[in-house]
């Protein structure tokens, strides 16, 4: 079950950096791809401290720092949207 697991931990990450590198040009579609690795990470620490029977508080930091991860990333997309109108990288005037 353990080995079971641990494959399914390494594809989800695998499939969530794929999908990272690929769709670099939305930053929507990038903060999600984030949150799926965040969520993967979560899966493989779980199945870590549950196999090991450590305490399962450092759960509750890792899943706080991701809300405060995801807060912010959505702050810069809204805020990002009201002043160039779209989430497009290849349209922002900052990177050129």
């Amino acid at each position: 079950m353990m080995i079971y697991s641990f494959s399914i931990f390494i594809f989800m990450y695998l499939v969530g950096l794929l999908i990272f590198c690929i769709k670099c040009n939305h930053l929507l579609l990038m903060l999600l791809s984030l949150e799926f690795i965040v969520l993967s990470l979560f899966f493989g620490l779980l199945v870590v401290i549950i196999i090991l029977m450590y305490e399962s508080y450092f759960l509750m930091v890792f899943l706080s720092f991701s809300v405060c991860e995801g807060s912010l990333g959505l702050s810069i997309l809204v805020s990002m949207v009201r002043s160039y109108g779209n989430d497009y990288f290849n349209m922002l005037n900052i990177l050129w």
